[in-house]
């Protein structure tokens, strides 16, 4: 939707979007994770503070099991969704504008234009950025090791994280490379059903 939304943009003001979009994701991600600590951080949090000026009670934004998943949730869109919605984007630009004046010849409101043309157009793209998402995230480091190393109570973990707690901070390295290797079968079978997937609908078209 968002990208969709710059889509619409008159070409001048796209440009200035598109380079505010690419911020978050040049920032190397343990520095922007760095910063976002630091609005989480429980001591001196702008979040709660933010909150608590509101009348509302603080949040433990770290150590909460939910708040915590919550905040590394929120992290990583925010360093992944820049990458993806521009990749949205140059999808939306590739679309026939034939297609959408056939929608409007046969009566399709803005609506209806998103569900029946734009999205069916964007799936394979879609297939794509989902697999390279779960990809990404499967293999993040540096969003968890800053935030909450895992915490709390090992609730947070990823299968990088979790490969270098066991492997390097408790000594277990054949536990840890059993860890980080675990992901390549569930990541092969998923890779397959997506490029598969991709691959039928691109003949069919």
């Amino acid at each position: 939707m968002a990208a969709h939304a710059v889509n619409n943009i008159p070409s001048k003001g796209q440009r200035k979007w598109r380079g505010m979009m690419l911020v978050p994701w040049v920032i190397p991600p343990a520095l922007s994770t760095l910063g976002w600590w630091w609005l989480f951080e429980p001591t001196y949090s702008s979040f709660n503070w933010i909150l608590e000026g509101l009348g509302l009670s603080a949040i433990p934004w770290l150590s909460d099991t939910f708040w915590a998943r919550f905040s590394i949730i929120l992290v990583n869109v925010w360093v992944g969704a820049p990458f993806f919605l521009i990749m949205y984007l140059a999808s939306l630009k590739s679309i026939p504008e034939d297609l959408y004046e056939a929608a409007s010849i046969d009566g399709a409101n803005a609506w209806q234009k998103l569900i029946h043309v734009t999205i069916p157009m964007m799936r394979n793209i879609i297939s794509i950025t989902i697999l390279f998402s779960i990809i990404v995230t499967f293999a993040n480091f540096d969003i968890v090791r800053v935030l909450t190393q895992g915490g709390p109570r090992n609730s947070t973990h990823l299968f990088a994280s979790y490969s270098f707690r066991v492997g390097i901070e408790s000594g277990d390295i054949p536990l840890g490379a059993a860890v980080s290797l675990f992901m390549f079968p569930l990541l092969a079978v998923l890779a397959f059903i997506i490029l598969r997937n991709v691959r039928q609908r691109t003949v069919n078209i």
